[in-house]
């Protein structure tokens, strides 16, 4: 949306549209008590509803911006990769403020942790299981691996700490290993997911593991299982929009939450943002997943008082 005047300045509205796989009837919509029903109500098609319609009121309706250009995208793969945040940031318009549609129950959020995902790796000598004396149990192997990890490093990890988002975190949620029982297994795999605070890089956190490890005289091999870079989130809340965004929302600090958003990706390509909108996490992917529809029409409220606002 072109403002009256010459564009000085420029918001983005960029909720994403794609959802976690579901059965098909968890598609079809549904309206209890208040609240719609349904895969992807919560994240993020209430956000959506809410961000598209503050923008059409406006649309419709004016009176527009006199010079902030207004900017409405829909993201695909915010579940995956975010394919969408990642080329927005990278050959879309850049802005002044992006508000990422997520469900914080209508909080303003202006930091969220970081997401590394790290790929361990054991290896051994196969042999048969009636004489494991004559091999070298990988699984055995990481296991060491693992009580190291969940023992001193996350001790290590507790005594980091972020004012909005606490201390990072560790969990597995893969392993793979060996072949059947009565060999022994010459090779073992971990998943780990590594919830990063803003000051820790990729780089940064491969030192300190790896150099535990070693300190242990354990040398898994160590590889990152997913390419593109996820990096936690911090946009200063003093920044003007982000003020007057608060006011919009009539709320009176910004925080963080744990996971991880399309903010991230369009922050590193320039843009700073905030996250914003209907809904709590904890209904987001479940299996009856759910909103309500007072808190998408608060939400369309606080998104169309910023818009009316703006210069």
């Amino acid at each position: 949306m072109r403002p009256v005047g010459k564009v000085m300045q420029r918001v983005l509205l960029p909720p994403h549209l794609d959802v976690v796989p579901a059965e098909k009837r968890a598609f079809k919509p549904k309206i209890r008590k208040g609240n719609l029903h349904g895969r992807g109500s919560c994240d993020t098609k209430g956000s959506v509803a809410s961000f598209f319609s503050a923008f059409a009121m406006l649309a419709q309706g004016g009176p527009r911006p006199k010079n902030t250009e207004i900017v409405f995208v829909g993201l695909v793969d915010e579940e995956f990769g975010q394919a969408g945040s990642r080329a927005l940031a990278q050959k879309g318009p850049q802005g002044d403020l992006a508000i990422a549609g997520e469900p914080t129950k209508l909080q303003v959020v202006s930091a969220h942790k970081g997401n590394l995902w790290i790929r361990l790796g054991t290896k051994g000598k196969a042999a048969h299981g009636s004489t494991p004396e004559n091999g070298k149990n990988a699984i055995e192997s990481m296991t060491k691996v693992l009580q190291c990890l969940f023992g001193e490093y996350s001790k290590m990890l507790a005594k980091k700490s972020h004012p909005l988002l606490g201390s990072p975190t560790l969990s597995i949620g893969r392993i793979t290993g060996g072949s059947q029982p009565n060999v022994i297994p010459n090779h073992c795999e971990i998943d780990l997911d590594r919830r990063t605070l803003p000051d820790e890089t990729p780089a940064s956190v491969k030192k300190e593991l790896t150099e535990l490890l070693a300190f242990n005289g354990l040398f898994p091999s160590y590889t990152g299982a997913r390419e593109a870079s996820c990096p936690a989130l911090e946009t200063d809340p003093k920044l003007p929009l982000v003020r007057s965004f608060l006011k919009a929302a009539r709320r009176r600090q910004t925080y963080g939450v744990p996971y991880f958003t399309d903010a991230s990706p369009i922050a590193m390509g320039g843009t700073p943002a905030v996250v914003y909108g209907p809904g709590d996490i904890a209904q987001a992917h479940a299996k009856d997943e759910w909103v309500s529809l007072k808190e998408v029409e608060k939400c369309r409220d606080a998104i169309h008082r910023f818009l009316i606002g703006l210069e």
